[in-house]
């Protein structure tokens, strides 16, 4: 007979599986490789099938080597004393899936693969400082760097803000581009799961690599089912046909709190929730029509509305967690006077119906696009539809399905290619306040994740000189000048700083999510 909470004599719920792990996402993923992947759920996925050089715990403060037998630093020689030279001495008991050997060659060759302009890779941040690599021997991979770049451990292959794991040479390292080939869907990788069956538009069915190098794997099936809209995931908690739902919006959380046999976990990420703004369509290319913008947006509502309790407001990228958290920085609290006011030293002024117009023309309806399968997202767009329409400018909304959205340019991705005004997304960086993707001027896509198109010389210069230097004094001074400058500049408007919520099954154990990827340390579930 199973206890009042559902408990079954074994411990275990009546309706858990043992050994076998469902999780619900909401977005399909394009590809399994586990360098073309340009979101969360992918980068959970091809977690559990490959593997970095590096990972961090937890905590996001302790470095785990995982190819690699141990971290690079200055200490251990590692790194060298100029920081030009980063070697890895990596693992020798590592095999792929298919039983060929892990060699330094497949580093060598994933770095290759990721700074080919051929191949659909979201960002090169950081791996096109990399000069060249060396591979002495089979255990060793050296990185020789174009100039100084302090977040190198922690972005070549390491927990980074596009987070990649190595591809095996001796499968791949003949084709001219990997973007459409059955490698993709069918991956080798070294993980601790292998891809049994990808039933498309159903569910992906994992499992275990018994020779997984860190140690057997102690779940025997993983489960991952595609579930594009969170009500149904919801759904899907409260009658157990899922273990665990990936990334619960803060919509669902008062909602959530109130499901028995359910625990929420709150994970504390370098993550913030934003309004991207297309700064190369006009009349976006104006700083006071963004600041106006921004005045105009009740975050404090938005927050109080959306997040219920689980999410602070942000007044910047980089959360009050991280060292690099800066004070100077402007602010916008919501005062609609103030934001018709600087539309009015733009030259809008309201037209008969109330409509802003410059010169006799009104300002055209701004285009805002967000995910489809994000609940509290397609709330939060229509609130600021409605609340810059009290300003004079009309918005439309158009949703996609993150697989769409967040595509990379060459696979036809609606931010990479430019197509909004206005983009309500999240940006989920890595352990390092690195956010050179972002905001460097040559990191416009192809090339990296700078979706806004917005360029400042101050703003590289800093970038620059945080990314040069290995203390943090000098680096934490540089990032208070950046956000200084981002600040007043508003290529993006910062809404909140959530914890992402993770419901999962009590009776899933082992689940220690780090501050970026939910999956570094999967070998240790068991359910």
């Amino acid at each position: 007979m199973g206890t009042e909470s559902g408990a079954a004599a074994s411990g275990r719920h009546a309706w858990t599986i043992p050994g076998t792990l469902r999780i619900g996402v909401q977005s399909t993923p394009n590809t399994l490789n586990g360098i073309l992947g340009t979101n969360t759920t992918e980068g959970m996925i091809n977690r559990l099938i490959f593997d970095p050089l590096v990972s961090v715990d937890a905590s996001g403060t302790t470095q785990v080597p995982i190819l690699a037998a141990e971290v690079p630093t200055l200490e251990n020689g590692g790194i060298s004393k100029d920081g030009l030279t980063i070697t890895y001495r990596l693992r020798r008991n590592v095999l792929w899936h298919d039983g060929a050997p892990f060699t330094s060659e497949d580093v060598k060759f994933t770095w290759n693969a990721i700074v080919n302009a051929k191949n659909n890779v979201i960002a090169t941040t950081g791996y096109n400082l990399v000069k060249s690599v060396d591979t002495p021997d089979k255990y060793t991979a050296i990185f020789h760097m174009k100039q100084r770049f302090s977040p190198a451990v922690n972005t070549l292959f390491g927990e980074s803000d596009d987070p990649y794991e190595i591809i095996p040479a001796h499968l791949l390292a003949s084709l001219p581009n990997i973007n459409q080939i059955p490698f993709n869907s069918a991956p080798v990788g070294t993980g601790p799961f292998k891809v049994k069956r990808w039933a498309r538009g159903d569910h992906i069915e994992l499992v275990p690599n018994d020779k997984y190098f860190l140690g057997a794997p102690k779940l025997n099936r993983i489960l991952i089912k595609f579930i594009p809209d969170e009500n149904t995931e919801l759904n899907q908690l409260r009658s157990h046909e899922i273990d665990w739902q990936l990334e619960a919006s803060p919509q669902e959380y008062s909602t959530l709190k109130r499901i028995a046999d359910l625990n929420i976990i709150l994970q504390d990420k370098n993550e913030y929730e934003r309004i991207q703004v297309n700064t190369s369509h006009p009349p976006l290319d104006d700083v006071l029509v963004r600041r106006a913008i921004a005045s105009a947006i009740d975050v404090s509502k938005l927050v109080h509305d959306l997040t219920f309790g689980s999410a602070t407001i942000a007044d910047q990228d980089l959360p009050p967690f991280m060292w690099a958290h800066a004070d100077n920085v402007a602010r916008y609290p919501y005062d609609l006077q103030k934001a018709k006011d600087l539309m009015r030293q733009a030259g809008w002024t309201p037209g008969p119906d109330g409509i802003l117009m410059k010169n006799g023309t009104p300002l055209r309806p701004l285009l805002l696009i967000t995910n489809n399968s994000n609940a509290t997202r397609r709330s939060g767009v229509v609130q600021v539809q409605a609340m810059l329409r009290q300003l004079g400018i009309d918005v439309s909304i158009k949703e996609f399905p993150a697989s769409l959205l967040f595509a990379a340019m060459g696979a036809g991705g609606i931010l990479q290619n430019g197509r909004f005004d206005l983009a309500w997304t999240a940006w989920v960086a890595g352990i390092d306040p690195d956010q050179a993707s972002i905001f460097f001027c040559n990191a416009t896509p192809p090339h990296g994740n700078n979706e806004t198109h917005y360029c400042s010389n101050d703003v590289d210069a800093a970038e620059n000189s945080a990314l040069e230097h290995f203390d943090e004094p000098t680096r934490k001074a540089a990032y208070a000048k950046i956000e200084a400058i981002l600040s007043r500049d508003l290529p993006q408007i910062t809404l909140w700083w959530p914890r992402q919520i993770q419901p999962t099954n009590p009776d899933f154990k082992g689940f220690a999510p780090n501050p970026v990827t939910e999956s570094w340390n999967a070998y240790q579930w068991t359910i």
